[in-house]
């Protein structure tokens, strides 16, 4: 099988399913859920600041989207998060899937 003749989705769990991608991943998960229960059982005096952590954790990816209206930047979460996935992933596949030079010794 060639690269040119797989789906979209075989590209994609190729690329997103290593330990690197899955760690990113867990990572926003994880600021997610800090974010969620930042902002629903905290109460602050003032405006917290926990919520731009997701955008610090998926930028630069989603900082292109902060500036569109409505829930269009907590999609750009998603999208960065994303996208910043499936780069750690191919990073992860070229470092560990490209062939390694033996250095030759002979018989020494």
């Amino acid at each position: 099988m060639t690269a040119s003749s797989r789906s979209l989705s075989q590209v994609l769990r190729h690329h997103l399913v290593n330990p690197a991608a899955l760690g990113y991943l867990a990572v926003v998960a994880a600021v997610g859920v800090w974010v969620g229960v930042d902002a629903l059982f905290v109460e602050h005096a003032d405006a917290s600041l926990a919520g731009v952590w997701l955008f610090l954790v998926t930028a630069p990816t989603s900082l292109l989207f902060s500036a569109l209206p409505g829930a269009l930047p907590f999609v750009g979460i998603v999208v960065g998060a994303v996208t910043q996935a499936f780069v750690l992933g191919v990073a992860y596949r070229w470092f560990f899937n490209r062939p390694t030079w033996r250095a030759g010794l002979g018989n020494a």
